[in-house]
């Protein structure tokens, strides 16, 4: 699922595309939404919260939007054969353009229009975004402490309500440079132990939103760009030890997660010591 820096990214190339225009193609293939309210509208701005995108048009209304785990927006020319294309998609969910580009939302797992007043009742249980005007380390601090007894630290981190615009990515690579385990209880942190982690990936996300692709180690070439996310069954970078992978959370909502048993504290609780293959070496066989 794209993370709050992807998505960051993706709101600020809307915005140039769109804001300060009227919106001459709205097209959202979406249920039962009524994209009169926004037909022909100006483009106020398009604003990122969290994993979430915000269409604000001067009309007073709000597109809501999430991309899930395949969702993507692209932006073409408008009149391009490729705009045109893009329109015939069968996965297309919502089409936004004005007369020089044409902006579309392909397989989008969330889309609402609200009127602006009513953002909140989509938003608004969000914790502060990490890459938003409302960051908050102190609140964030406060919120991981608040987490009920039990809860992993890396579980705690990927919860919206906590902080805003973290995944699997970013959690994993923070936890391993702070060299936390994913699996200890967040309230047993200590204050300054948490204060740090939240400032490190405020941090490590401020530098990555400024590239296309996500890395953790400051490095753009394939392979290199993360500690130990997507490195299971490899030596880890900094002690040798075989990164490994497991779920997080309850089954049937799990996530995997990765981790270094040497840097972080030892394995996952359901780690059954087997040998992990890097990912992909069978489809690579």
């Amino acid at each position: 699922m794209p993370e709050g820096d992807t998505v960051w990214r993706t709101a600020r190339r809307l915005h140039a595309a769109l804001a300060g225009a009227p919106a001459s193609l709205v097209d959202l293939r979406w249920g039962e939404v009524d994209e009169a309210p926004v037909r022909g509208s100006e483009v106020e701005e398009v604003v990122p919260r969290g994993k979430h995108l915000l269409h604000r048009f001067a009309s007073g209304w709000t597109l809501h939007t999430h991309l899930r785990m395949e969702g993507s927006w692209r932006i073409e020319q408008a009149g391009s054969q490729t705009a045109a294309r893009g329109l015939r998609r069968p996965d297309l969910r919502a089409a936004i353009g004005n007369e020089a580009w044409t902006t579309l939302g392909l397989r989008l797992g969330e889309l609402d229009l609200v009127r602006r007043s009513d953002e909140h009742r989509l938003v608004g249980h969000l914790g502060p975004d990490v890459l938003g005007a409302d960051w908050d380390r102190g609140r964030v601090v406060d919120n991981l402490r608040a987490t009920p007894p039990g809860t992993s630290i890396a579980a705690a981190l990927l919860d919206q309500r906590v902080l805003a615009g973290v995944g699997t990515f970013w959690a994993s690579e923070v936890l391993f440079v702070q060299r936390l385990h994913p699996w200890r209880d967040a309230t047993d942190l200590s204050a300054d132990e948490l204060d740090a982690l939240v400032e490190r990936v405020h941090a490590l996300m401020l530098r990555g939103r400024e590239h296309a692709i996500q890395s953790s180690t400051g490095v753009l070439r394939a392979d290199d760009r993360a500690f130990v996310h997507g490195r299971s069954g490899r030596p880890c970078r900094r002690c040798g030890t075989t990164v490994r992978v497991a779920p997080l959370g309850r089954a049937g909502a799990d996530r995997v997660f990765f981790s270094c048993p040497g840097c972080q504290g030892g394995p996952a609780p359901t780690d059954d010591g087997r040998p992990q293959a890097p990912l992909g070496a069978r489809r690579r066989r």
